[in-house]
């Protein structure tokens, strides 16, 4: 006999109209009996993963300082577009807002619709938004977010040995006094890189000096205006900087330039993402350079194949990166040698 919501009624003893109403996500249906309704559609056949047509990208928002403000996220997004396009699926962008007043109602719903699966951008999550996402029924991978608390499948930079590369390249160059321009919104991939940057200063034996950090806003004008106050203060400089990222990076320069110091004479800069306007900046900006179209589709193959196998093993997939120099950054055994001579 084939399937029917007659059937799914029979065996739940949920009449017909709830049943319709909740496989086709309207709300006004009880969480415990949606969840009901769809295992047993999935245990008789009523609905199965193979009808899965559409890709949900869905984008995560807790205040908006990272997401809205960087051109990074239109390059991500396009690569995933391209990506669900190629592979033969429909993308539909979905946002939520965490200060929505039905937030909760909204995410239970995307991840109760079996006919897609879910492409999470998870950059703004913290750990206590995971428990929400971690019990939805249709196949999900996480994109530019992780958390050691939860098993899921995820794709992200590979935040920590990247920033360590890039403190590296700075001692390399003769500093010893390296700061850091510190995201006051502690996104996760900032936490992961100020563990890189820790990690390359204790490697060479060099001391951690918390007078070298400032704590700035992610947003560029922010950051400008935060590097200001610091400098009126009469903060004292170290004589380079890692950055959390360009955005961070080329608001701070700009704070710096106009307080008289020159960049990288002065103060030298290394920073995280490789945005476009990093090669225009003046100075052109040394940074890591994020693969930002391929994370994207690289997601969206592993979503494919989590939908294929059932997301029976959870793995986490780390994007390298690659090192770009530029101008930022002065090499002071150079300059040293120079003065000696």
């Amino acid at each position: 006999m084939k399937a029917s919501i007659k059937q799914i009624s029979e065996i739940t003893g949920f009449s017909p109209a709830t049943i319709s109403n909740a496989l086709n996500h309207k709300k006004g249906v009880n969480q415990k009996t949606a969840e009901r309704i769809f295992q047993v559609a999935k245990e008789i056949g009523y609905i199965s993963e193979n009808k899965i047509t559409k890709i949900k990208l869905v984008i995560y928002k807790r205040n908006g300082l990272i997401i809205d403000d960087s051109p990074f996220f239109p390059i991500l997004l396009k690569g995933v577009e391209n990506e669900c396009r190629a592979s033969g699926y429909e993308m539909v962008i979905c946002n939520v807002d965490r200060n929505d007043p039905d937030y909760e109602e909204q995410v239970k719903l995307l991840l109760n619709d079996t006919s897609s699966a879910i492409l999470l951008l998870g950059t703004e999550m913290m750990d206590e938004d995971f428990p929400l996402y971690m019990s939805g029924n249709c196949p999900m991978v996480l994109l530019d977010c992780w958390s050691s608390n939860y098993s899921v499948n995820a794709v992200l930079i590979n935040n920590a040995d990247s920033a360590v590369t890039a403190v590296q390249y700075l001692i390399n160059k003769g500093h010893r006094e390296i700061g850091y321009l510190r995201g006051r919104f502690r996104i996760k991939a900032f936490t992961s890189r100020c563990a890189g940057y820790s990690r390359a200063l204790s490697k060479n034996n060099i001391e951690l000096n918390s007078q070298y950090i400032f704590t700035v806003s992610t947003t560029m004008d922010g950051a400008y205006k935060d590097m200001k106050e610091y400098l009126a203060k009469g903060a004292k400089m170290p004589t380079a900087f890692f950055a959390d990222d360009d955005m961070i990076a080329l608001g701070c320069i700009k704070a710096f330039q106009e307080a008289g110091y020159r960049v990288p004479e002065d103060i030298s800069v290394a920073s995280f993402d490789d945005l476009p306007f990093c090669e225009i900046s003046s100075p052109r900006l040394t940074t890591i350079k994020v693969f930002k179209y391929e994370m994207g589709q690289i997601a969206v193959r592993r979503l494919i194949e989590v939908m294929k196998d059932g997301g029976k093993i959870n793995t986490k997939t780390q994007v390298c990166t690659e090192f770009v120099e530029r101008d930022s950054v002065i090499d002071l055994n150079s300059a040293s040698k120079e003065g000696g001579n």
